[in-house]
């Protein structure tokens, strides 16, 4: 019951570029305007920011990407991987992974995890450069030692297939375990998994149902049901007392982290 890895390197979670927003017409704020005129690398970014999502002036992706640029040349870090993402997306630039790769690149030698994860996203499937899965796992362990979830799950499934690295079920289970603790559904599922089988980890089956109802509860479509039917082939070898405190204790963690 393994999962292969859903990462889209092309569509970052954090990143601000594509959000959509309803203009307020209040316009750039002057005194931001003349620094990034003069300028300013952190101005710029920000002003490139407020393009790309549209609160105080109409959207305008392709501003955005020209004040970016203007920024991530002077070597803004996160100029670097917002411009790389409208790169990798064709937001407002012509879309071109090799610029993505690049800008990624230099964002990540930075340090900037999210630019770390989409770059590993590149060598672990090959876009733009040449597939390397032991230069997406380095990438992917910087990304996810600064606790990008969506990197520890990827590390994870490496070590799980022994890709890129040597197989090891105990380090699969350990960076599955900090995604799954972040709500990454598809890396509670791998989780439960693990535990179910004993892979990795000491079979524990409340725990197994624990994490399977958290990606039940996380997930939606396909994956939902099948989180389902791993959930509830797990409640029939529980007692009824453990199966009512692994409910409880998946109800207590929904409850607390959708606060």
């Amino acid at each position: 019951m393994r999962l292969r890895s859903l990462a889209i390197p092309f569509l970052s979670a954090i990143s601000c570029a594509g959000v959509l927003a309803i203009a307020q017409g209040k316009g750039i704020d002057p005194a931001l305007q003349k620094k990034a005129d003069a300028g300013d690398a952190g101005a710029q970014f920000q002003v490139g920011r407020t393009y790309a999502q549209g609160v105080t002036v109409s959207q305008d992706l392709r501003q955005a990407a020209s004040w970016y640029e203007k920024s991530a040349d002077q070597g803004y870090a996160q100029a670097q991987y917002e411009l790389g993402s409208l790169y990798s997306r064709g937001d407002g630039v012509q879309q071109d992974y090799a610029k993505a790769a690049g800008w990624y690149r230099k964002a990540a030698l930075q340090g900037v995890a999210d630019a770390q994860y989409n770059l590993g996203t590149f060598y672990e499937q090959g876009i733009a450069v040449p597939q390397d899965y032991a230069q997406a796992a380095d990438l992917y362990r910087r990304a996810a030692e600064q606790g990008n979830a969506s990197a520890q799950f990827n590390l994870g499934l490496l070590y799980d297939n022994g890709t890129g690295v040597n197989r090891d079920f105990a380090q699969a289970a350990a960076w599955y375990t900090r995604a799954a603790e972040q709500g990454l559904p598809r890396a509670q599922f791998n989780l439960g998994s693990m535990y179910a089988g004993g892979q990795g980890v000491r079979v524990n089956l409340p725990e197994a149902y624990f994490w399977f109802d958290l990606a039940a509860n996380l997930w939606n479509g396909s994956h939902q049901e099948e989180a389902i039917r791993a959930r509830d082939l797990v409640a029939q070898r529980l007692t009824q007392s453990d199966l009512l405190n692994a409910q409880n204790r998946a109800a207590k963690w929904l409850a607390d982290h959708r606060k």
